[in-house]
């Protein structure tokens, strides 16, 4: 019974703290902007030409599914921090010396993250009861019928991203910007494993369910049988829509609900079974807030050194933006040296090129040599390939390569508390944020140069110029980011997924690589990079403002 009661005041403690922080609103807020979403259209769920008519058993079902969908992906970066938070906070090192046991520890973590997930999935379920009325397709509100897809389907799927959040923060090679980028592919690989599962399963057969992640695979195949029991020449499919249909579903069929057979409810219950299992495993990761058991395998960790030496760098940077040079020796000697106050041209081009130049040192510090062995390979292989194959592939996997080091871009001031040194210099917030803006089109250079020189030696220079814009607008979008939020997993996560829907498969205006003439949009992303870099400027300047 006291175990009980203290892992409530834990999980109670750990999400007041949450509530109380401007983040939460930022999640409360996306779920009302998915409810809206679902309203206008924006999200909506079809079988080839048919649509469910809008009653509580549709509305709930497609409801079900946004919240299985977009809450097990962005809930995921929404709720991995609070291993982190007390790592920051000190209250870690509190509760090391407290009789709590680390599985005792991870639990209430991965609780208190479900607490938050199922807060937003029940602002969904409310909107989903407001869309019925406002609707008025059919104003019958079945009150189980639309809250059970809801709430069977969406519960269980985070509490199993829940947990996964707390397994790759106990973790030390995923805890970072690593985990942040393989969380996206393991979700993608979950829902696609459901829904091959259920493909090849055939008619009848419910044990798809149990590899089914977030239920998706099961509401469609019902959708399937129904749609195909009133319509023999149903050609099957079913497809879940972020944009307006087009063209729009000319035919209705009246959706009774999902049928929760056993193996279904089976499956769900078995997902917190898994949930409960990955927060266990998450205890046997967990350092305990011990930093000599911080790295992999338990051994003694070189992190603090490894923050230190880009603690130091950092200093050199925000020295540099006040005239002086700090050189960092071998043996960690530091040494002072004044720059003369040139107010000449060419003297404020020196010191800004300098200044590319540190904030460029900084984003590529601490990488293992394998990570300038790949960018040197990517770069040869856009150059050797094909231009087809370099365009539309080589420069999709060169420009994923260092995700991780533009997620660095507008947050180290924040992360080394270097902030107030940079930005007490004249003229600091834009002669900084275009140095790091300058250095992460170099870096873009740097991994993806082999293609431009292609391009340069075909004489494809509509081709080159879409490649500079992605070159520029990637950087903007990692500035932009980090300035607004001051971490790297915002950048990381929307960065990712960005790549995985628009330059993987060529989607056209949202290609910001141009892999393709055909998906070629680079007005469009030289324009919204100019307005991202704007954004970062102005954003810095009303922090500071009202710092």
């Amino acid at each position: 019974m006291n175990r009980s009661r203290a892992l409530y005041h834990m999980v109670r403690a750990d999400f007041l703290e949450r509530v109380r922080r401007y983040s939460f609103l930022l999640t409360l807020g996306f779920s009302v902007y998915l409810g809206y979403a679902v309203f206008a259209g924006q999200i909506s769920l079809r079988a080839s030409n048919y649509r469910g008519i809008n009653n509580s058993a549709w509305l709930g079902t497609v409801m079900g599914l946004v919240a299985t969908m977009f809450l097990t992906l962005t809930g995921f970066y929404f709720v991995k921090n609070s291993i982190q938070r007390d790592r920051q906070t000190r209250v870690g090192q509190i509760l090391a010396s407290t009789p709590i046991s680390k599985g005792f520890y991870t639990l209430s973590k991965a609780l208190s993250n479900f607490v938050v997930l199922a807060a937003m999935l029940l602002l969904l379920a409310v909107a989903a009861i407001a869309i019925q009325l406002v609707n008025r397709e059919d104003a019958h509100v079945d009150l189980f019928t639309l809250l059970a897809p809801i709430l069977i389907l969406g519960l269980t799927s985070v509490a199993v991203t829940a947990s996964l959040a707390v397994l790759f923060e106990s973790t030390p090679i995923l805890r970072g910007g690593v985990g942040n980028v393989l969380y996206f592919f393991l979700w993608t690989t979950l829902i696609s494993v459901g829904v091959a599962t259920m493909v090849h399963s055939g008619p009848g057969n419910t044990t798809h369910a149990f590899s089914d992640f977030t239920g998706m695979a099961s509401a469609m195949g019902q959708m399937q049988d129904e749609v195909r029991r009133i319509d023999p020449h149903y050609p099957g499919g079913v497809s879940f829509t972020i944009g307006a249909l087009n063209p729009t579903p000319t035919k209705t069929f009246l959706w009774t609900g999902i049928q929760w057979n056993p193996a279904l409810l089976l499956s769900r219950v078995m997902m917190l079974g898994v949930a409960l299992l990955l927060a266990s495993v998450a205890a046997l990761f967990f350092d305990r807030f011990d930093p000599a058991r911080g790295s992999w395998l338990g051994a003694k960790t070189q992190m603090p050194a490894k923050k230190s030496k880009r603690s130091e760098l950092a200093l050199a940077d925000a020295a540099a933006q006040n005239g002086v040079d700090l050189l960092l020796t071998p043996k960690a000697a530091v040494h002072f040296t004044t720059f003369a106050r040139s107010e000449s041209k060419a003297g404020v081009q020196t010191r800004f090129f300098a200044l590319v130049i540190a904030e460029l040192r900084l984003l590529l510090r601490g990488h293992s040599w394998w990570w300038y062995l790949g960018a040197a390979g990517l770069f040869i292989a856009c150059l050797a390939s094909p231009l087809g194959a370099a365009r539309s592939g080589v420069i999709v996997v060169a420009w994923l390569w260092p995700v991780l080091v533009w997620s660095q871009m507008g947050t180290r001031e924040t992360e080394f508390s270097t902030g107030s040194l940079i930005f007490s210099a004249p003229h600091a917030v834009p002669r900084q944020l275009l140095a790091t803006f300058a250095a992460g089109v170099l870096l873009a250079a740097l991994t993806g140069g082999g293609l431009a020189l292609h391009l340069i030696i075909a004489r494809d220079f509509i081709g080159l110029t879409a490649w500079a814009t992605g070159a520029i607008f990637i950087p903007a979008l990692a500035l932009a980011l980090g300035v607004a939020s001051g971490t790297r997993k915002f950048f990381e996560a929307l960065y990712t997924a960005w790549w995985y829907i628009g330059p993987l498969h060529h989607i056209r205006k949202l290609d910001f690589m141009a892999t393709t003439p055909e998906s070629s949009t680079p007005a469009q992303f030289l324009i919204a990079a100019t307005v991202l870099v704007v954004v970062a400027y102005s954003w810095r300047r009303v922090r500071l403002a009202y710092a």
